[in-house]
């Protein structure tokens, strides 16, 4: 009978009782309230773990008042067999392995050094254990001693982690990195901005030169060295470059002489006043290194009084204004003048200083005199030879007679001075 009901009930679909179903589902309710409420609390402790572990990532020490080395001096004066020594060498732990889980290699760390020996300093970083800053990786420049470099105890400074010493687990650290990273990210701004920089020639060989620019080394082909200068004349001086091609990944810096002197000599204005220094003193003058272009300050330029010993005057090195008297681009030779800054006749030997000072204010003067000489000249042309069919345009240079003048006549206080003229 038993076994015909529940057969029955089967086919019919029997359901049991209200309270027999609410005893059968309470506890799959209370199952899944209980699983829900589990896993809240795994995403909250999840997000509490987040949190913790970017504020040791980013600031391990910020809000805390003793050093690590301290809180582990504290743990030596407790029991460990007790219950509350046991629960701090289990926080003691945690905090080792929480140490070992935010700072990793190429984080950036900040930290003070404490001592320096013959191969480095030591570096407190607020974690388990001194790190460590070795004397090749304390400048991006060859030195002796990290002193050189003004690494000196109580220095605090960002370094960034490049590896473990196995053998006491203590952490490498490095400023090279750091300052090799900012050098490229200079160059690929210089690059960006089509600047001219000074960089000194280190090596040559078959390919082209070497050069150190911006603390790197960078290629210098010799289709990028201006014409008139071959690598051994070149080495260990200082000449401009612009940058070719800037790419870290690849660690290639390529750099032009020759477009550096093509933009240099575009700025060589006739009049104009330049820095440069002394290269070489010979019988008839001196040539003098203005921005990668070499220049010829003749005898008879230096100044107003007679000079029989250039040697008197000036030396190999010095520093000193000059102003441009001319160019020849095609042939790379520039002519240049202190005699037309002189304020006085003879000042040159007798106070230079005065010279270079007053240096902007005599090429001024200079170019206002020589302007008017020349508005003058063109203007006499005109009025004695009207039929020579010539009329002075609005640059100063003569050309075809036009009808386009103005009724108010020509403007010759603005005329631009003429390069022949200048020379003379």
């Amino acid at each position: 009978m038993t076994m015909a009901m529940t057969a029955s009930q089967l086919r019919w679909g029997w359901r049991p009782a209200a309270k027999q179903e609410r005893r059968r589902r309470a506890p799959v309710v209370c199952s899944i309230a209980i699983e829900n409420a589990q896993n809240k609390e795994r995403a909250k402790l999840k997000k509490l773990f987040e949190e913790a572990y970017e504020r040791c990532r980013t600031a391990p020490t910020e809000g805390v008042s003793f050093s690590f080395q301290q809180f582990t001096d504290a743990l030596d004066k407790y029991d460990f067999n007790a219950e509350i020594g046991t629960k701090a060498l289990h926080l003691l732990f945690s905090l080792y392995l929480l140490s070992r889980l935010w700072i990793n290699e190429d984080d950036m760390v900040k930290g003070t050094v404490f001592a320096t020996d013959a191969s480095g300093a030591y570096v407190d970083i607020a974690a388990k254990s001194t790190a460590y800053l070795p004397l090749q990786e304390a400048c991006i420049h060859r030195i002796k001693n990290v002193e050189e470099a003004g690494i000196v105890p109580g220095m605090r400074e960002e370094f960034v982690i490049i590896g473990e010493n196995e053998a006491d687990d203590s952490l490498i650290l490095s400023l090279r990195s750091i300052q090799y990273d900012l050098a490229w990210e200079r160059c690929r701004q210089l690059q960006t901005e089509d600047a001219v920089v000074k960089g000194k020639v280190v090596n040559a060989n078959k390919g082209g030169l070497v050069a150190q620019v911006e603390c790197l080394k960078g290629f210098v082909p010799f289709s990028q060295i201006s014409a008139k200068s071959t690598g051994e004349e070149l080495l260990e001086k200082e000449i401009p470059f612009k940058f070719v091609e800037v790419d870290q990944e690849q660690s290639r810096l390529v750099l032009s002489h020759r477009k550096a002197v093509a933009e240099n000599q575009g700025q060589l204005g006739i009049g104009s006043v330049v820095t440069g220094s002394v290269q070489s003193i010979k019988p008839y003058g001196a040539f003098i290194d203005i921005g990668g272009i070499s220049g010829l300050l003749h005898v008879s330029q230096i100044s107003h009084d007679r000079i029989t010993d250039i040697a008197t005057v000036l030396q190999p090195g010095d520093i000193l204004k000059v102003m441009i008297l001319s160019h020849d681009r095609e042939r790379g030779r520039v002519s240049l003048s202190t005699k037309k800054l002189e304020p006085t006749p003879g000042d040159m030997i007798r106070n230079p200083k005065l010279v270079f000072e007053k240096a902007e204010e005599m090429a001024q003067t200079f170019r206002q005199r020589i302007a008017q000489a020349e508005a003058m000249a063109r203007a006499d042309m005109l009025r004695f030879q009207p039929e020579s069919g010539l009329t002075l345009g609005s640059d100063g240079i003569l050309g075809p007679l036009t009808s386009d003048l103005p009724p108010e006549g020509l403007d010759l206080s603005e005329v631009s001075p003429a390069e022949d003229m200048i020379e003379n």
